[in-house]
């Protein structure tokens, strides 16, 4: 057996230009379909993170009934062993307190129904964190009309300065992408943007009276920082909710859908606002790792008063989310299947010139008293070390590729950003960390190697000498 893969190994570098060939086909195959399924599960792995993590949390304490009848009336106590418990237990990485509920927010002539996300301000850090979102930069035209008189900017920028007026901006780096400035442009212009386009705004105090406003929803009720808004809605046992309250900052919030209707309010003042001292409607948590959460909630829900408390994972909570990453996850995989069909095709194609130009060499191998099983096996050795080439080099081109964009998501800008954002999704196209989709791919390419090598194996087995001396 030995001989025989030193003979495989021999062939394949007698024709170098052909195992390239062959190597090559294998090797973008390998490529596309690692960058391909990469972007897929990256896309995914990124709108969870913006919805749930980064929100809701992937798992939230409830009262039992809450789910089916989210009312301010099945609210939980406000317990601080409660939330010392669920922090302490394995696998949590944090656990904040929430009251939510739907009111509706008029400015003038401007009514909206908003989502109230009542928060501690210092314990929120850790989940959404809204000081990290708060709007430090603003495009007006006044500021706009400013910068093209003290600058001197391309006129694609010009045109993307004016496309994103009134947009707001939590930093400049960000700015300058939509801008399409260079690090050198950026470099001069830092200080212009920086004196012109600084926004004010404040991050909520602990009993703060005031309110963090969505970007998209602070532009639908023309409002911004210092305005003031009424907030109309039920509070606890169908009580009359109403109050006025000063916008302290505007933060810009990835998922689209969230920032067409969020407001942040101080815990306490959530209490006041809607008659519910000391009590919460949630507790949201985020996890070590998320592959457990489901044994995790299985763990809480066990030590837990099945009365009074239930634990719900994020696909309970949002299963419209759910249903749509499974659904896009078909189509991916259906649009993946033809790229495998068309790269089966490639292999196969390669496979058959290979054996079509050796056919005379086959027959004198066997007319010199080679068995056809051992020239077989020498021909399965020959292409698993080219599939094992083109894979691993494969997947080697591949890694620099996939990682660079998972550390620096590519942000889309310009009037593609504005589509993503219209259809729900924010501007950026990240990759899924290495892990084992890697592994899987290359093997699958491998297996169609193997199965490509069948029917040419069938014709030497059937080969006719004579035949393929002659040819």
């Amino acid at each position: 057996m030995n001989r025989l893969f030193k003979m495989a190994w021999r062939n394949i570098w007698r024709n170098r230009r052909r195992t390239l060939i062959t190597a090559a086909s294998i090797f973008f195959a390998v490529f596309f379909a690692i960058v391909m399924r990469s972007i897929q599960l990256g896309t995914y792995g990124h709108m969870i993170s913006q919805s749930i993590e980064k929100f809701s949390g992937y798992l939230q304490l409830q009262n039992p009934e809450y789910f089916d009848e989210p009312s301010l009336d099945n609210f939980i106590e406000n317990s601080d062993d409660i939330i010392k418990k669920l922090n302490a237990t394995e696998g949590v990485k944090v656990a904040v307190p929430r009251i939510e509920t739907f009111v509706l927010a008029s400015s003038g002539h401007q009514s909206k129904g908003v989502l109230v996300t009542g928060i501690d301000p210092e314990q929120e850090m850790f989940v959404s964190n809204p000081e990290h979102m708060l709007a430090k930069y603003k495009l007006t035209p006044e500021i706009v009309e400013k910068l093209l008189t003290e600058t001197n900017l391309e006129k694609k920028q010009i045109e993307l300065l004016k496309f994103n007026e009134n947009k707001l901006y939590h930093d400049l780096d960000r700015l300058a992408l939509d801008l399409g400035l260079n690090p050198s442009d950026f470099e001069q212009y830092h200080g212009l943007l920086n004196k012109y386009a600084s926004y004010s705004g404040e991050y909520l105090s602990k009993n703060d009276d005031g309110i963090l406003v969505s970007s998209r929803l602070a532009t639908f009720l023309r409002s911004t920082v210092g305005d003031t808004i009424v907030l109309l809605g039920q509070g606890r046992y169908g009580a009359t909710a109403a109050g006025l309250f000063p916008i302290r900052g505007i933060v810009r919030v990835p998922s689209p859908d969230l920032d067409n209707k969020l407001v942040y309010m101080s815990l306490s003042r959530a209490q006041i606002f809607l008659d519910m001292p000391d009590m919460l409607t949630s507790i949201a948590m985020n996890l070590d790792d998320n592959d457990d959460m489901f044994d995790i909630q299985a763990s809480i829900n066990s030590t837990l008063d099945k009365e009074k408390y239930v634990v719900k994972n994020w696909e309970e909570i949002n299963p419209t989310l759910k249903q749509q990453i499974d659904g896009d996850d078909k189509s991916g995989q259906m649009f993946l299947g033809i790229l495998y069909f068309i790269i089966f095709f490639g292999i196969f194609g390669t496979v058959m010139m290979m054996i079509a130009e050796r056919k005379r060499e086959f027959g004198v191998l066997v007319a010199i008293g080679m068995r056809k099983s051992k020239l077989a096996i020498i021909l399965v050795f020959e292409m698993l070390m080219v599939g094992f080439i083109g894979t691993v080099s494969g997947m080697l081109a591949a890694l620099p590729l996939v990682y660079s964009f998972y550390v620096n998501p590519f942000h889309i800008t310009g009037e593609m950003a504005k589509m993503y954002e219209d259809m729900g999704f924010e501007a950026v196209m990240p990759t899924a960390p290495v892990e084992g989709y890697f592994a899987i791919q290359g093997f699958i390419i491998l297996l169609m190697v193997i199965v490509a090598c069948i029917i040419p194996l069938q014709r030497i087995r059937k080969m006719k000498v004579m035949n393929a001396l002659r040819s």
